[in-house]
């Protein structure tokens, strides 16, 4: 059964899309960007906004009961890939081993012009 996940603690969708579908076993979360739920407004700076992603999506995470421990798969899109070594430095403060498999990808242009977006699957 396909069950919706919807939280105040993260940014509210801003399109026909769902923060997160629970399929049981698998939940898959939506791309979050660095907005901060309480304010509307974008994080600055990218060590920032990466925190503030992975805080966004540790909110999606807990609504569904789970946790970074759980996911399985990160994709992460930036705009540029001369930010990649402070995104893991930041990225890294949120997981512990055995880390999750990930994909970065340098993107032209992201909502909101922001300079990262993360999705992520988890694994009951």
């Amino acid at each position: 059964m396909v069950k919706a996940i919807q939280t105040d603690q993260a940014p509210q969708a801003i399109g026909p899309y769902s923060q997160a579908i629970d399929l049981g076993d698998l939940v898959f979360v939506s791309g979050q960007i660095p907005m901060i739920p309480e304010t509307g407004e974008i994080a600055e700076g990218i060590e920032e906004q990466t925190t503030q992603v992975m805080k966004n999506i540790g909110a999606v995470l807990e609504e569904a009961n789970l946790s970074f421990t759980n996911v399985v798969k990160f994709t992460i899109y930036i705009t540029n890939m001369d930010d990649f070594a402070t995104i893991n430095e930041a990225y890294a403060k949120f997981l512990t081993e055995p880390y999750p498999a990930r994909a970065t990808v340098e993107v032209s242009r992201l909502p909101k012009d922001v300079s990262i977006e993360m999705d992520v699957i988890a694994k009951r």
